[in-house]
């Protein structure tokens, strides 16, 4: 038993360092698939590199869920949520340069931010128990990234590589929940100027607060739930949108306002 348990361990520190290397260098990595072949066994990886990222000095802020859209799912062929941490080192201002050459492959969506006014420990939760927790919300952008290459992703491969975060950008409207119909708040995205991606909170597992649900609820018991102030980023309204330099994406959501992601030369 000490001996499989060993073995584990050892093949998730491999998996946490090729993607690490891959960060690193700049230079995607083979998938790690080979190496983790369960969701909890990717998370395990997922959080060794967290942990690096911690005792590096960097600030946890929040979580951002994935694989909320049912497009996006279908692409990979994945069937169910996850979830990455969001480090404050990567929120970049709205309407403010942020420099490209930071990301291997990077992908814009637009998504309904959430951050918390209170806390959210124990659970199972409820959408009321959430609506009681949020202080407010704000559209952003995501910048999803993979440190797998050409994103030949599987469930596994994006857990251990934190989800595909990236980056994000939060609006500078912040807007109380209280009225706000998140399910049928309509969002489009431009890229310099042209429509890329439309879509609406119904898109984002039925709703955003359905994300957000979930994630508390999967959070909740563990060593690490959600905390007031936290950022929750619930998930893609619309189809991702590949980034190159000098773009720039603006996007609008029903109820919230509007925010730019403006991409360095």
């Amino acid at each position: 038993m000490y001996d499989e348990w060993s073995q584990a361990v050892d093949t998730h520190a491999q998996a946490a360092d090729r993607l690490a290397e891959a960060a690193r260098t700049g230079k995607p990595c083979a998938p790690i698939r080979d190496l983790v072949g369960t969701a909890a066994d990717a998370y395990a990886v997922q959080e060794i590199n967290t942990r690096r990222a911690v005792e590096a000095g960097r600030r946890p802020v929040g979580r951002k869920i994935g694989m909320t859209n049912r497009l996006v799912q279908q692409k990979f062929g994945i069937d169910q949520p996850d979830f990455g941490t969001l480090f404050a080192d990567r929120s970049y201002r709205d309407g403010l340069p942020i420099p490209v050459g930071e990301f291997l492959q990077p992908r814009a969506e637009a998504e309904v931010a959430l951050v918390l006014g209170a806390d959210l420990e124990g659970g199972p939760f409820t959408v009321a128990d959430v609506l009681r927790a949020v202080d407010f919300a704000l559209a952003a952008i995501e910048i999803a990234d993979s440190r797998i290459a050409d994103w030949d992703i599987t469930l596994a491969d994006t857990i251990a590589d934190n989800a595909s975060a990236g980056a994000f950008v939060l609006g500078n409207t912040p807007v109380p929940l209280l009225g706000l119909d998140l399910r049928a708040a309509a969002m489009t995205m431009t890229r310099n100027g042209e429509e890329v991606s439309t879509g609406s909170g119904a898109d984002c597992l039925g709703g955003p607060l359905n994300a957000a649900v979930w994630l508390a609820t999967r959070l909740g018991r563990s060593g690490a739930p959600l905390r007031a102030g936290d950022v929750v980023l619930t998930g893609a309204l619309g189809p991702v949108v590949p980034v190159e330099p000098g773009d720039v994406f603006e996007a609008r959501i029903g109820g919230l306002g509007s925010v730019r992601a403006v991409f360095g030369p």
